[in-house]
């Protein structure tokens, strides 16, 4: 690459303009690669504690290119000392950026709501600012030592573009899986850190108060190397504050963050903070998402699970004895694994994923749907709620018509659909997005006490009747008699989508027209 090489400039200049020279090309692209790792970071943290990725993703994309904008208007202003002012910018980056995440989990469990996303919101444009202002005075260093302006520009730019690419994919394969959001940011602040250095000492003859700068940098590197180390077990304990119970698993993975909690006898799962399950009353979910479909679906042999990675919708499929084959597919192979190997969660699924008949896959369900050629006796859709644009693709009508399309002439689906009560307007969109594909639904809830209470809708092609619904197998809460009164629901749980005393239509939720998030994040911000 021809940033690394000084193609007819060496020649022109001395062996030390040239080494100074090269390594502003070197710091260009190694400053833009922490740039874009801090942008996508910041866009990972709104994600993850504020929700909605898109939105998120989408205002610290933009806050950070503003900032830039910003920063390089700015730059203008530095004329003079430009080795010493870009050093300052990266204390600043390296410092700031490398507290970010820390503060950010420091804010979501201590600070007011609304402080966590006015700080990132900030810091993002601010470290967007300053990012902002490295390039312009790196160009005119170079400038200065003696190397074209047409020539310096291009090679710093090219050095910015590349290191952008660069950034991205390691943060992405690399720093988020690996390290996680707390200890990716010490550690690209601490990269910061050292560009500054090293710039440091090779100007060392431009510098003046040398030991000011020293002292600063040292400081700045052991707070950074503390955090670094204890950074992740602090915010530990931050995050225990978010939870009634204490943490005995956490995790982040490529996907989402895992966290377990136990009280006494209870032991709850959570992703990326919204709660999967309580072992104290999980059967209540689990007994009506997979014995009602059984019940429905004649002579149901091949059972697919879409999510279920935890192993407690296979735990209740254990009971049936006829089956041939369950597949589960589940996108975050951590999931299975600690389901496979965790005491607490091995007692609750009782080792139902180790078994012959169940085969695992781990693959985004749409893309999963898109290419089997099976046909399945029963789907039991067990994924997490739609709050977000990749789990929102699995709630729409197209994806319900590839389920359509894969479920045998006299099966049935069950999908779980949030709460009636608490999100009213999501749960009766999901029924009628499922109900467009052609599907024969029938609506059903039951109160789960840590949940409160949930839905489920049953489709199937066949005309469903409650009534004739039988669970045959043990449970401890579904009984017959009691499934036709599941299909009731209240005022309150109905009402919120009537009008004048009519049904006020509701719109399927569609790929082109994913309105559902919106109406989930509007539904469930108050609690």
């Amino acid at each position: 690459m021809y940033f690394f090489q000084e193609v007819g400039v060496i020649g022109e200049m001395s062996d030390s303009a040239a080494r100074k020279s090269k390594t502003i090309y070197w710091a260009s692209g190694i400053v833009s690669i922490c740039g874009i790792i801090f942008e996508v970071l910041f866009g990972a943290l709104g994600s993850y504690i504020l929700g909605d990725g898109v939105k998120q993703y989408t205002l610290t994309i933009s806050l950070f290119l503003t900032g830039m904008g910003v920063g390089a208007s700015l730059s203008e202003k530095v004329m003079k000392d430009l080795i010493t002012a870009f050093i300052k910018v990266e204390f600043a980056v390296a410092l700031l950026g490398g507290l970010s995440s820390f503060i950010m989990f420091a804010l979501s469990a201590f600070a007011p709501a609304g402080s966590d996303a006015l700080f990132l919101y900030l810091i993002t444009f601010i470290i967007g600012a300053l990012t902002g202002i490295e390039l312009p005075i790196l160009i005119r260093k170079a400038n200065e030592i003696g190397v074209e302006l047409n020539k310096s520009t291009a090679r710093v730019l090219f050095s910015d573009y590349a290191g952008g690419l660069i950034g991205g994919l390691l943060f992405v394969f690399y720093f988020r899986p690996e390290m996680g959001m707390v200890k990716s940011a010490f550690v690209v602040g601490a990269i910061n850190l050292s560009v500054a250095l090293v710039m440091l000492w090779l100007f060392r003859n431009e510098i003046r108060h040398m030991a000011w700068y020293v002292i600063t940098g040292s400081l700045i590197g052991l707070i950074l190397l503390a955090g670094t180390f204890f950074g992740e077990e602090t915010v530990y304990r931050f995050e225990q504050k978010l939870y009634k119970d204490p943490i005995i698993h956490m995790e982040e993975t490529a996907y989402q963050r895992i966290v377990l909690t136990k009280d006494q006898s209870d032991v709850r799962m959570f992703l990326n903070g919204a709660l999967q399950f309580s072992s104290s009353d999980e059967y209540r979910y689990h007994e009506p998402l997979v014995h009602l479909p059984m019940a429905q679906a004649e002579n149901p042999k091949n059972i697919l699970i879409l999510g279920g990675g935890d192993g407690l919708a296979a735990r209740e499929l254990m009971k049936y004895n006829h089956l041939d084959q369950i597949t589960l597919v589940d996108l975050d192979p951590r999931v299975v694994e600690l389901a496979n190997k965790n005491v607490h969660l091995l007692n609750l699924n009782e080792g139902a994923l180790k078994r012959d008949i169940v085969n695992v896959i781990h693959q985004d369900a749409f893309e999963f749907m898109e290419h089997s050629d099976q046909w399945y006796d029963v789907i039991i859709v067990d994924l997490p709620d739609p709050n977000n644009e990749s789990l929102n693709k699995l709630y729409t009508k197209e994806f319900y018509s590839l389920l359509r399309n894969h479920l045998s002439p006299s099966g049935a689906m069950m999908v779980q659909s949030t709460s009636p009560i608490f999100a009213t307007s999501v749960y009766w969109t999901i029924s009628e997005t499922i109900a467009s594909t052609g599907l024969h639904t029938e609506n059903f809830h039951v109160d789960i006490p840590s949940f409160g209470n949930w839905g489920f809708v049953l489709a199937s092609r066949e005309n469903i009747n409650s009534d004739q619904l039988q669970v045959d197998v043990p449970t401890r809460f579904l009984s017959d008699d009691m499934i036709p009164a599941l299909t009731f629901f209240g005022k309150d749980e109905d009402e919120k989508i009537m009008k004048n005393g009519k049904r006020v239509d509701l719109e399927p939720n569609t790929l082109i027209r994913p309105h559902l998030i919106e109406k989930y994040e509007q539904a469930w911000k108050n609690y």
